[in-house]
């Protein structure tokens, strides 16, 4: 076997993956007088977390209550409870602030900063870490971790033919969503040989394709305040109110990534259908009487021309041909079953789907290390003395909104605070 080169002496800490919990872990060591080296696999840190939130960066969601905040994390809560005691949403918010970066709230709690702009938050992160000393070294592609028996230090072995050793290491390399920014997931391999269960990976929050080829003309499209239903043999599977983004292969939208994770459950037990009810504020009743004072106020427009009072313009052919009604019929014209047939259309428009894209598209992923087998006081494992385990590697289920990210800057911020 080759020889390899130990570079310079000792490290504090060493931290493996130059991403959120990465750098937060990081700059955190690097703050309490920590030597401290981040190994970044890319040429460039943030790879990932320039592209979040398309490009804007929803840093979290901003619920201070905790117990409220933990809630969103399916049977993770207990677990995280003493991590989010030391690093909380509020202390979140607080961070980017007094560094300058001033956020702002939208819809259903999600925080942005105020320049619309990822590049702010990595800004603020890479300027936490150099103030702090820490050093980080670009295109280092780890191979390996390995630990001395007899002193417990960790060493890295990299691809080069370096080994970096460290008192302490930080496995903050992410899960596999979006491979191309370096999340491919090898981090678990690493883990594995050293006795840690890993979850089986999935993709978690990823936007769902579909059959219906008049769906896909509708790119760009957005749906506000409907309900979408999953159905499965006629069944009805799972229920969300939100809004629906139309794309050229299918749907998207947060409440679409949310529900993404159960769609593809489905899909291996057979066809899924999802029903998007486009008025759930009426029902069948009130909604057929809606559309009669329309019919009669336009009776001499054309059917085509006055449904856009309704729904989107861009929307309207399909609902017409869905509903077997010829577009040039005066309003005056339309029979009875067909706006019988148009109003139970509007309340239940069906998505057939044909399966959830890759990993290439994912926002986060589910599965990870065993959560039992890390100390969430500290995130060191419970199975490698000296290892720390942080954000994405975790089997964290998240639902989108900010909550991947807060986990991220609150593993890292722990981690950091105890290496």
């Amino acid at each position: 076997m080759a020889t390899r080169r130990k570079t310079e002496k000792a490290w504090d800490v060493i931290v493996i993956g130059g991403g959120p919990a990465g750098m937060m872990a990081a700059g955190r060591a690097a703050e309490r007088g920590r030597l401290v080296v981040v190994l970044e696999k890319n040429a460039s840190l943030g790879k990932k977390l320039l592209i979040t939130g398309g490009g804007r960066c929803n840093l979290t969601n901003n619920k201070p209550d905790t117990r409220t905040m933990l809630s969103h994390y399916k049977g993770s809560d207990q677990f995280l409870f003493s991590a989010f005691s030391q690093f909380s949403v509020k202390d979140t918010i607080e961070f980017f602030n007094v560094r300058g970066m001033a956020t702002k709230e939208e819809a259903e709690g999600r925080v942005f900063p105020v320049s619309d702009k990822a590049q702010s938050v990595l800004d603020v992160l890479v300027r936490y870490m150099k103030e702090g000393g820490a050093r980080v070294q670009m295109n280092a592609t780890v191979e390996s971790i390995a630990v001395d028996a007899k002193t417990n230090y960790i060493h890295v072995c990299l691809s080069d033919g370096a080994e970096v050793v460290g008192r302490a290491c930080v496995v903050a390399t992410g899960g596999t969503s979006h491979p191309e920014t370096g999340s491919t997931g090898e981090g678990f391999s690493w883990l594995e040989k050293l006795g840690h269960t890993a979850i089986d990976n999935s993709y978690a929050l990823v936007p769902v394709a579909l059959k219906d080829a008049w769906a896909k003309k509708l790119s760009g499209v957005t749906l506000t305040d409907i309900k979408l239903t999953v159905l499965q043999n006629g069944k009805k599977q799972g229920m969300k109110k939100g809004k629906v983004l139309f794309t050229h292969f299918g749907i998207s939208g947060p409440m679409v990534l949310n529900m993404s994770k159960m769609i593809g459950e489905l899909l291996e037990q057979g066809d899924v259908i999802i029903a998007l009810d486009l008025f759930p504020k009426h029902d069948h009743a009130e909604l057929k009487k809606e559309l009669q004072k329309l019919l009669i106020r336009e009776s001499n427009k054309k059917i085509k021309n006055t449904l856009d009072a309704l729904v989107p313009s861009a929307l309207v052919p399909a609902l017409l041909a869905l509903a077997w009604i010829d577009g040039e019929t005066a309003n005056h014209s339309v029979k009875k079953e067909e706006r019988v047939r148009l109003v139970s259309l509007l309340k239940a428009v069906p998505l057939h789907v044909k399966g959830l894209l890759g990993a290439d598209k994912a926002i986060v992923s589910s599965g990870g290390i065993a959560l039992e087998e890390v100390d969430f006081k500290t995130m060191q494992s419970r199975v490698v003395k000296n290892i720390y385990i942080v954000g994405d590697a975790l089997n964290i289920d998240r639902p989108s909104g900010g909550y991947s990210l807060q986990i991220c800057w609150t593993t890292g911020f722990v981690a950091g605070s105890h290496c």
